[in-house]
């Protein structure tokens, strides 16, 4: 019988974000028997830890929900927590030594790239390492990557990229063609047949979208030449992690702008972060609390998005948003910013309407769908015939295929 892989996966959290909804999503599909999995989690926390196999042996190096307020009574736990992470960070022998127990690991695996350097830092220098890049590293919020900055990453074995975008960047720096050997592209495993099924469950949302239901059922075309509205509003939603990144205080912005003319719609965003409270006052200062909800985070966002009648992605910079895959999953109207894998996933403007990364391409967009519904109608007859280039399962065997390569 062959020996399993040992494999150490390093994570910031299991909070709801979208690599940490990849990762959970891959870990879910793999094979129990042919790996011994150690997951270590910097904070212990999260909705994806219920999502875990129980065969994975999940580790961590503090336990609790983030902190992401300042009030006087957390300070001393969040000094604690970062004091301790950057001791271990800056003397990784002790976390070998104390949490990991010595063990030798086949591969040692980073799922986002703010983990770099704790993988190329590790004493055990006979692993295999491996890294999942999420993000533009160009246009991070905490920190835009350099040219110097990104060529650390090639002390990698394999370097995974989720989009077109990335990978080309990474092209760029590569030196010689040992280095473009480490760039592999693959696309994020995504469930789609799950996303279905979610969006079909009934919730307090069945009350709120009665209208757009029961217009549904009795017109089953797959085109609708009129956006289904709710109150006679039609109605835009936006899901991801309240940071910076997502633009959400630009949506608002643009729907405050939107109402002065008279334009009358429904905002719904669907997440929450440690920006939730400033989009909130944000909410407030425009004036916006009855058309614009922030309904924070929910287990199930694909009904509430199946309901809608545009999705929005007002994002400032991306790697490649799962939640468009979500989107054209269920078929809906799109307004998306021009941000990385926004292009490579509408097929160049083919499936949905992708507009200048900027306020006013929000505005011009969310305009055009407001006063030009009808314009919308190609992008629905492209999306009823589209068929996502991959599935749950090539993504998985793609990713074993590289784990098992190395």
């Amino acid at each position: 019988m062959q020996q399993k892989k040992k494999i150490l996966i390093r994570m910031g959290s299991l909070r709801h974000g979208g690599a940490e909804k990849v990762l959970a999503t891959f870990l879910k599909n793999l094979p129990k028997d042919k790996y011994e999995i150690d997951l270590l989690l910097n904070l212990y926390s999260g909705k994806y830890l219920a999502e875990i196999p129980d065969w994975i042996n999940i580790l961590y190096l503090n336990k609790g929900e983030m902190i992401t307020t300042n009030r006087l009574q957390d300070i001393p736990k969040k000094a604690y927590r970062v004091i301790y992470q950057k001791m271990l960070k800056f003397f990784p022998s002790l976390l070998y030594k104390f949490i990991l127990k010595n063990k030798k690991y086949d591969i040692e695996f980073a799922g986002i790239h703010g983990l770099r350097d704790e993988i190329l830092n590790s004493p055990n220098k006979n692993s295999k390492k491996l890294i999942w890049i999420h993000n533009d590293l160009r246009k991070t919020h905490f920190h835009n990557y350099t040219d110097e900055e990104i060529r650390k990453f090639f002390g990698y074995d394999k370097i995974l990229v989720i989009s077109e975008h990335i990978q080309k960047d990474f092209e760029n720096l590569a030196q010689n063609e040992i280095e473009k050997s480490k760039i592999i592209r693959i696309y994020n495993p995504l469930d789609t047949e799950e996303i279905k099924s979610k969006a079909e469950v009934k919730t307090e949302i069945e009350a709120e979208f009665k209208i757009k239901a029961e217009i549904q059922e009795h017109q089953p075309s797959t085109i609708n030449h009129q956006p289904l509205t709710i109150n006679q509003q039609p109605t835009f939603v936006s899901i991801g992690t309240v940071f910076p990144q997502k633009g959400y205080d630009r949506l608002l912005k643009v729907h405050r702008k939107l109402l002065d003319e008279g334009l009358n719609h429904k905002i719904l965003i669907i997440g929450d972060g440690y920006d939730f409270e400033n989009i909130k006052k944000l909410q407030n200062e425009l004036k916006v609390e009855n058309s614009a909800t922030l309904l924070g985070f929910t287990d199930n966002p694909y009904p509430y998005l199946k309901n809608a009648d545009y999705f929005v992605l007002s994002s400032r910079y991306e790697g490649f948003p799962t939640v468009l895959f979500e989107a054209i999953t269920l078929k809906k109207n799109i307004v998306a910013t021009n941000v990385s894998g926004v292009s490579e996933m509408l097929e160049n403007g083919k499936l949905g309407l992708i507009v200048e990364n900027s306020e006013d391409g929000i505005y011009i967009g969310m305009k055009q769908a407001l006063t030009q519904p009808e314009s919308f109608e190609k992008y629905q007859k492209e999306l009823q015939e589209y068929k996502i280039p991959f599935d749950l399962e090539n993504s998985v065997q793609e990713i074993m295929k590289v784990i098992d390569g190395i």
